[in-house]
């Protein structure tokens, strides 16, 4: 196990991205407006997914069974706690890790909600996971690892803490290709689509690490309409900006996003495990 690295500016930007999102949530947020299906046949309060901010369901796939222990990386408002502890049972063990304090203290209040007493969460970075190695049976994680600069660091770690024939599912956002723009703004950088990869990028990552099995189950690819209402309900300040930086009218950037991030979006639930031996 690594020791505690210092917040990066990167790390301290994604912090405080998600904590004005997780205060200015209402209702279900744009993501979860989209991929809904995920989650709507199971019994979620709306207020939960309303603080949800990822990108699909990573327990739609999951062979998790009761007794085992998982760990959900960028854990959030606890929506995949939650649900995973539903799975472990009261004999299994949930553990979320999240960066933002504030969205400990909302997953912390969520699952007290819920009465479940099987759920731990930590403040740190899933860059250097505080775990001891060979500990974690599955490995979930919801539009998080895109959002990091050291993704090759991230799949490092997932593969040390699991089990020998641990699994790992992850709902996360793929980009085939993204327009130089997306670099010029701060609130872009902390999103989730300004650190996607391509799939290839994202297997290969994940094999380098030594996972293998490594399948994706699901893809979808976001339509025009759900870009135009990500970037310009989700990062209002970047479209201005940007707007600025550029020359453009408002409109005639959103629609020059549109257009350049067209079709290249996804997202993907990507299976793995690490090997027996």
């Amino acid at each position: 196990m690594t020791g505690h690295k210092a917040k990066s500016a990167h790390v301290a930007s994604i912090e405080a991205f998600y904590a004005e999102k997780l205060a200015d949530a209402k209702g279900r947020n744009t993501f979860q407006q989209v991929l809904a299906p995920d989650y709507d046949a199971q019994e979620i309060s709306e207020d939960l997914l309303g603080s949800s901010f990822g990108c699909g369901n990573p327990l739609a796939f999951s062979q998790i069974k009761e007794g085992e222990t998982v760990l959900d990386l960028g854990s959030g408002a606890g929506l995949d706690l939650i649900l995973a502890a539903e799975k472990t049972g009261p004999s299994g063990k949930v553990i979320g890790i999240d960066v933002s304090e504030d969205m400990i203290a909302q997953a912390r209040t969520n699952c007290d909600k819920y009465g479940l007493q099987n759920i731990e969460l930590h403040q740190g970075v899933i860059e250097d996971l505080p775990f001891p190695d060979s500990s974690i049976d599955w490995i979930i994680s919801n539009c998080v690892i895109n959002l990091s600069a050291d993704k090759a660091a991230v799949f490092a770690e997932v593969y040390r803490v699991l089990k020998p024939g641990g699994h790992l599912m992850i709902s996360d956002m793929i980009a085939e290709a993204l327009p130089d723009w997306m670099h010029l703004h701060q609130d872009l950088l902390s999103a989730c689509i300004s650190g996607a990869v391509s799939e290839a990028d994202y297997l290969e990552l994940a094999h380098q690490a030594g996972l293998t099995d490594l399948k994706i189950l699901d893809r979808m690819t976001y339509e025009d309409a759900a870009l135009k209402q990500l970037i310009e309900e989700e990062l209002p300040v970047a479209l201005d900006e940007l707007s600025k930086h550029l020359g453009l009218s408002r409109e005639v950037m959103l629609t020059k996003a549109v257009n350049e991030l067209s079709g290249t979006v996804k997202t993907i639930k990507l299976y793995g495990s690490k090997p027996v031996a």
